[in-house]
């Protein structure tokens, strides 16, 4: 049940039973599979796959959702696998962003007003609270629940099972129950090709902020006062400057 209202690019193939809605975009490329439902507010691009009994933009899980015009933006290249289902955003920013050439594995839920950078692996059953905000290339692991308004940094890996209710700062290997720092995503910044010489300077500033003694505020102003300010470490400062839910602690 396709409409004859939205707008569909070339070469996309579309599953038997899918139901596509009036105001939807797809792009070039795409591949839907059986059973899925593409609703309003769909803004795909090209070369997504998105399989079996998936769900776009339904309505987001807010009570105070009134049918607004709102939108699911998903990335180039982004892979949705079967029975995952996104939210539409909310009147809190109108939408709901996925990046390009994410990985989101099966049975995944991305909750409205998401932002969900690129090259992001979603693990089977990650489910994602509200206004949740992930950084690039970061790989969360299967069963993850997600509080609602938590910030998770970029090259960051959460392992299994995990339950997040504080922020993940850039390049953190985390886990445990309650979660904890666990040290640096060491693996994955080699992976991406993250320069060695930029991995000490990022450890030798958890080092500061974690082991110093310090409380969070006094650290973040030595740091500030003996590191050279690369890139990475611009990254670190300015995401826990912006976190209002504090970070997670060290193990």
């Amino acid at each position: 049940m396709v409409s004859s209202k939205a707008k569909i690019g070339n070469n996309t193939l579309i599953g038997n039973y899918t139901t596509v809605e009036d105001d939807v975009i797809i792009g070039n490329g795409v591949q839907i599979g059986p059973n899925a439902f593409i609703g309003n507010g769909s803004r795909i691009s090209d070369n997504v796959t998105i399989l079996h009994a998936s769900a776009i933009s339904i309505w987001p899980n807010s009570i105070s959702y009134a049918n607004e015009p709102t939108t699911v933006e998903i990335g180039e290249g982004t892979i949705i696998k079967g029975m995952s289902t996104v939210c539409r955003g909310t009147t809190y920013s109108f939408k709901t962003i996925i990046g390009k050439n994410c990985y989101i594995m099966n049975h995944v839920h991305v909750a409205h007003d998401n932002r969900i950078g690129d090259n992001v692996i979603l693990t089977n059953g990650t489910q994602l609270g509200g206004h949740v905000i992930i950084g690039n290339d970061t790989n969360i692991g299967g069963l993850v629940g997600v509080h609602q308004f938590v910030h998770i940094g970029s090259y960051v890996m959460v392992e299994s099972s995990a339950k997040v209710s504080k922020d993940v700062p850039p390049y953190a290997l985390a886990g445990r129950n309650p979660l904890r720092f666990m040290g640096l995503n060491t693996v994955g910044l080699r992976r991406k090709g993250i320069p060695p010489q930029a991995i000490a300077n990022i450890k030798k500033a958890y080092e500061i902020i974690y082991d110093s003694g310090f409380n969070v505020s006094d650290a973040m102003k030595k740091l500030s006062d003996e590191m050279e300010m690369t890139p990475e470490i611009i990254a670190i400062v300015d995401f826990i400057h912006k976190s209002d839910r504090g970070i997670i602690p060290k193990i």
